[in-house]
């Protein structure tokens, strides 16, 4: 894997791109990676700012879009990757990207990743310590700079030769249509990439009567739960969430046990939250909280009933670059 770090006045970046013929799988994440300094001109302003991209004018096509001699990338199926509050899910989400998308010996998808570990700082009490009011008070509280911080981070990579944004977070999502705001490039949501894999996934109702019905268990039931719920019921489901006695004593306290390293007891709490909803006719369950990925065993049968968002943003993302590519190689 080529890569190189680079920071003026900027977050971390990182580009990738992997060669087909040294293409390696891995089922853990390999901190040991190989890495170069590499200098890049970034346009700002006169305060050093970072310039915001104009809207293109006609469909947007990332074929059709002009990149800057700077670009760091220059690939029209390059994506662009705005890390979210945890690095480590960050990581998790790149992983998944190189390893699926150089599968059968094919190359990786290019990418440029800009991870600010920073960005959890602007978020002090979004903890699964505080109550739920305060959490969403929180939110507001922080909220034009939390927005503003990710706006910038995906303007200075449609300035690196991003052609397609992703982020894989939950909690960014809160803010997505305003962070997207004037983005003229493919900005791919979670909620739909997962609204649409269900959708095709043809499932059956489990009750007579009633539509199939998706269970999502987050930490932050208002501002989380509440964008999946919306994208899925656009796709036709009805979404089930727990109730606030479930929320309160059951989902926070799984979190909380897992702050203080009680894996045991944070691993049958989110059994115990997931069989709630479980037993209330949901056909799978969206673990829509990074805390709550990798608590389950692998051979738990639980897990088959569970879904991970961010699998799905990730298989969309490399449709997206592979179908980006073909039509470049076909248009040449």
């Amino acid at each position: 894997m080529a890569m190189s770090f680079h920071s003026l006045n900027c977050p971390p970046v990182l580009l990738g791109s992997v060669n087909k013929n040294k293409t390696q799988h891995r089922t853990r994440l390999n901190p040991s990676l190989a890495a170069q300094v590499s200098s890049v001109s970034i346009p700002t302003d006169e305060s050093g700012n970072l310039l915001e991209s104009k809207r293109s004018s006609g469909s947007g096509n990332a074929l059709k879009r002009r990149q800057t001699p700077n670009s760091l990338l220059s690939q029209p199926n390059t994506v662009g990757i705005i890390g979210g509050v945890s690095v480590f899910s960050t990581l998790i989400f790149l992983e998944k990207l190189v390893r699926w998308s150089s599968k059968d010996g094919q190359e990786c998808v290019p990418f440029v990743v800009c991870s600010d570990p920073a960005l959890s700082k602007g978020l002090p009490v979004l903890s699964s310590l505080h109550p739920l009011s305060s959490k969403n008070a929180q939110i507001q509280f922080n909220h034009g700079s939390i927005v503003g911080n990710l706006r910038r981070k995906r303007v200075f990579l449609e300035q690196s030769g991003a052609c397609c944004i992703v982020m894989p977070c939950h909690l960014s999502h809160a803010w997505y249509s305003e962070i997207s705001e004037g983005c003229s490039l493919p900005f791919l949501h979670v909620g739909d990439c997962v609204a649409r894999e269900l959708s095709k996934a043809q499932l059956r109702p489990l009750e007579a009567g009633s539509n199939v019905r998706i269970g999502v268990l987050a930490t932050d039931a208002t501002s989380i739960a509440g964008f999946y719920q919306e994208k899925l019921q656009n796709q036709g489901f009805e979404v089930v969430l727990p109730d606030q006695a479930t929320q309160q004593h059951i989902v926070i306290p799984a979190v909380e046990a897992l702050n203080r390293r009680d894996i045991e007891g944070a691993r049958n709490l989110l059994r115990i939250a997931v069989q709630v909803l479980l037993v209330r006719a949901v056909n799978t369950v969206i673990l829509a909280s990074d805390e709550m990925h990798g608590l389950l065993p692998r051979d738990d049968p639980l897990l088959k009933k569970c879904i991970d968002p961010m699998d799905a943003l990730a298989r969309s993302t490399i449709k997206w670059a592979k179908s980006t590519e073909k039509l470049r190689i076909l248009e040449t």
